[in-house]
């Protein structure tokens, strides 16, 4: 079965040069390490126990090149359902052993024998059908679903005894089982491949991805509603939902949540035609609507959407039905489908924060949704900073101060259905590309961006990577100010600077200067001194969390500004803030506070 590229965890540093000298096998592979030891990896972590969880309840196959007590301990909680769990696989530091311990019949043992063939270790694959007939019941090709697991223990026994077995085949496509059993057997159990809802008891159901459920609806049709259409639509023609390969629609679709909700109930992709792909099956619609045509330019959703996603010998084989706000129609292919290969996904675009710099301080969600893009957009310094977590990822460069075309470029590859990171230094949502891509999309440049899933991700910011470098300057009431005139006019600047001194806010000054941006910080620095007194603390910190990083704390009389530019971040403290033996802090009044133990 195809198998999500999957994590590799190390704990050492022996570990981690196994893991990157595999990953290179896997493409779209990542490498997680332990922060303490492991130097260079994609993604870090402090907890492994918490960070193999973690990857576990997402559904990533786990590579752990550790002892499998540690792996067992770690996920021995979490194990519910192993239809849906992920493969889990221990792996010795030299290659010479590989276990798998969960899910050997859903791409583990399978990933142990290729992983085996690699090291030249041994695959100790433990499953008895693996061993005994070279195939796993449970592990049927990808997009087939079991619609009577609990006969999967009895076919196998059956099958491994030597009993007889009997095939029904009504959908076809089922070569990996007939290699396996004769089609002639007539006696014992039933192993049975069909599109239909089928109930017996003694069956072994398989449903292959042969259907496509095509789907129209009003604007905002109620979700729940249209999933209780589906599901009861469904029922009474007896089709099983086990079967449905896909849901489809017109691409004026793309965005509408009871499509999306019918997809996600089904636990199925959807995907979108234009007007002018669906019309090629015009022709072939057995309840063509002159009005629905003048509508959206087709002369029906339901039925073309189907058919269009089926192929071109697929067979309608439930014609249109008209429910609240909705119609939806189902056509069956004489093969299996790939979703994958047919019409446009809903385009997602990440606005990816990656903290100042260093892995470890990169949170999972960043990572892992860097791992899942098509396409990495960003300035080119920060995506060097990312190294081999976008190897083989399509990437988009450019230069600094070309934040509107990156974005565009972003908005327009996520409108083609792609899957896409528009990367951000600390955190996107400040000072970042975050607002820009909101400011477009309410622009309404292209109508398709307003389409588009939209998510943002926060990452560690400047000023939270600096305050830890140096303390807690940031422990009570603070702001954040740029001083960028590009954008926003200099008297505001003063303006807000004014402002957070009356307020007695520590302060965060991004975009401090440039080479030829200096007036700013003058001013700034005018005000600062003018506002403050000059035993303030100052924190100037560059460079966060890569090679060269520097961080100062001066007094506000001894701040340079020859020794600041744009990659550094200022933070001026209050009046309460001051310098301690163990760093500088920002009191919040725990001093005033009663102690709880204080005698009466």
């Amino acid at each position: 079965m195809a198998l999500t590229p999957p994590a590799f965890v190390a704990l050492t540093k022996r570990g981690a040069t196994l893991a990157r000298q595999l990953q290179a096998a896997f493409p779209g592979s990542s490498v997680h390490g332990f922060a303490r030891r492991v130097e260079s990896c994609d993604v870090a972590f402090d907890d492994a126990a918490a960070h193999l969880a973690m990857l576990f309840t997402n559904g990533t196959p786990i590579v752990a090149i550790a002892a499998a007590g540690i792996v067992i301990r770690a996920l021995a909680s979490h194990l519910d359902d192993k239809r849906s769990e992920p493969a889990v696989l221990a792996m010795a530091e030299d290659g010479s052993s590989i276990v798998p311990l969960i899910g050997g019949h859903r791409g583990g043992n399978a990933l142990a024998r290729r992983l085996a063939a690699l090291t030249g270790g041994h695959a100790a694959i433990t499953t008895a059908g693996d061993l005994a007939l070279g195939i796993a019941l449970d592990a049927p090709p990808p997009g087939w679903r079991i619609a009577t697991p609990e006969m999967l223990k009895p076919a196998a026994a059956a099958l491994i005894a030597g009993d007889g077995v009997a095939l029904e085949i009504e959908a076809g496509g089922a070569a990996w089982l007939t290699a396996l059993i004769p089609r002639h057997a007539t006696t014992g159990i039933r192993l049975v491949v069909t599109t239909r809802l089928d109930k017996r008891p003694d069956a072994l159901v398989y449903h292959p991805p042969r259907l496509v459920l095509g789907i129209g609806c009003e604007r905002d049709a109620d979700p729940a509603s249209v999933l209780a259409f589906v599901r009861d639509g469904l029922a009474k023609a007896g089709f099983a939902a086990g079967a449905i390969a896909c849901v489809t629609s017109i691409d004026l679709k793309l965005d509408e949540a009871a499509v999306h909700e019918v997809a996600t109930a089904l636990d199925v992709p959807a995907r979108f035609f234009s007007a002018a792909e669906l019309a090629a099956y015009e022709a072939r619609l057995a309840t063509p609507s002159s009005y629905v045509k003048t509508v959206v330019g087709v002369a029906g959703v339901a039925e073309a959407a189907a058919l269009a996603g089926a192929g071109a010998h697929a067979t309608l084989v439930l014609t249109k039905q008209i429910g609240p706000r909705a119609t939806l129609a189902l056509a069956q292919a004489p093969h299996d489908i790939d979703p994958a290969r047919i019409g446009r996904a809903r385009g997602k675009l990440d606005i990816v924060g990656i903290g100042p710099g260093l892995a470890a301080w990169r949170t999972p969600e960043a990572s892992e949704a860097l791992l899942g893009a098509d396409d990495v957009v960003g300035y080119g310094l920060y995506l060097d900073l990312l190294g081999k977590l976008i190897a083989g990822k399509r990437q988009h460069i450019g230069a600094l101060g070309e934040e509107e075309a990156r974005v565009k470029l972003a908005l327009d590859l996520a409108a083609q259905g792609k899957r896409v990171a528009l990367v951000s230094s600390g955190d996107a949502g400040i000072y970042a590309v975050a607002t820009l891509v909101h400011e477009l999309v309410e622009r309404g440049d292209d109508p398709l961006w307003r389409r588009i899933a939209i998510a943002t991700l926060p990452g560690v910011s400047a000023m939270q990577a600096a305050a830890a470098r140096a303390g807690a300057p940031l422990g009570h009431d603070f702001c954040a100010i740029s001083l960028s005139d590009l954008l926003t006019p200099l008297a505001d600047i003063e303006r807000r600077l004014q402002a957070a001194l009356a307020g007695d806010f520590v302060i965060a000054l991004y975009n401090p200067a440039s080479l030829k941006r200096r007036v700013p910080l003058e001013r700034a620095m005018a005000l600062l001194r003018k506002g403050r007194k000059p035993a303030t603390p100052v924190v100037i910190a560059r460079n966060l969390g890569r090679a060269d990083e520097s961080v100062r704390v001066v007094t506000l009389a001894a701040l340079d500004p020859d020794e600041v530019d744009m990659l550094t971040i200022v933070i001026v403290g209050s009046s309460a803030t001051r310098r301690g033996p163990s760093g500088v802090f920002t009191p919040r009044g725990y001093a005033q506070k009663p102690r709880s133990d204080a005698t009466p």
